[in-house]
C-alpha cells in the first residue's frame, strides 16, 4: 500500500524506522490482531468543492438523532448567528492591548450596546438585554 498523503520521503521513513529499531512500516503494527488490520483500499469519494463537502456532511449529519446535552459550562448545544463572528472581528471593537485593558472593555461595551439596539429594533421591543459576561 502506498501512502500518498504522508509528507515523508523514503529517507525520512528509513531514518524513523531505524530510530524505532524496525525494518518496515508494517512492523510498527505487528501487535494489532490480524483480523483488525484493514487490507483493502479506502473507498473514498472523488474530490469535492467546499460547497459540495458542506452539502455532503449536512446530509450525513441529518441521519444523527438529536440528543439532549447536559455538559454545561458553556459546552452545551447552542446557536450562534454567523454574523456574530464578523461583528466582533471589526476593528473598532479591537485594540492591540491585552483583554485586561480598559480599551478592550470599551469595545465589549460597544458591541453589547450594538447588539441590544439591533435586537430591540428587530423585535420591536423597547429594550433588549445582553449578558455582561462575554467569555
Amino acid at each position: 500500500m502506498t501512502y500518498k498523503f504522508f509528507p515523508h520521503t523514503d529517507d525520512d521513513i528509513r531514518q524513523m524506522l531505524a530510530t524505532c529499531g524496525e525494518q518496515k512500516l508494517e512492523d510498527l503494527y505487528r501487535d494489532i490482531p490480524e483480523q483488525l488490520v484493514f487490507k483493502r483500499d479506502y473507498d473514498l469519494p472523488q474530490a469535492m468543492s467546499e460547497v459540495e463537502i458542506r452539502r455532503f456532511f449536512d446530509e450525513l449529519g441529518s441521519y444523527n438523532e438529536p440528543l439532549t446535552c447536559f455538559v454545561g459550562a458553556g459546552c452545551y448545544d447552542h446557536y450562534s448567528p454567523a454574523v456574530a463572528a464578523d461583528i466582533v472581528r471589526r476593528s473598532e471593537f479591537l485594540t492591540s492591548y491585552t483583554p485586561y485593558q480598559a480599551e478592550i472593555s470599551q469595545g465589549t461595551l460597544q458591541y453589547i450596546f450594538e447588539y441590544q439596539s439591533m435586537m430591540a429594533e428587530l423585535t420591536g421591543m423597547e429594550v433588549s438585554n445582553a449578558s455582561m459576561y462575554d467569555g
